[in-house]
């Protein structure tokens, strides 16, 4: 889960999230990010792709889909 107080930045290149070159879910900045990780968001398709084979060469691959980063949660489940 992303910790509130981190940066909404790429977590491969840093570009922040609000940024006009950011990719967007359905291209709505208002949607959220379009890709994502256990990790922090993803700017781009090449940033997704980076993070995946980085986390591979350090034998921490993703074992389960990340939970949408904006989704909203209920503090009751």
């Amino acid at each position: 889960m992303l910790n509130s107080q981190r940066p909404k930045t790429c977590v491969e290149c840093g570009l922040p999230f609000g940024h006009t070159d950011f990719t967007y879910y359905a291209g709505d900045v208002q949607k959220g990010p379009a890709y994502w990780s256990d990790q922090g968001i993803l700017c781009s398709l090449a940033c997704s792709a980076a993070h995946f084979d980085r986390r591979q060469d350090e034998g921490n691959p993703m074992t389960e889909p990340a939970r949408d980063p904006f989704e909203k949660r209920s503090f009751f489940g």
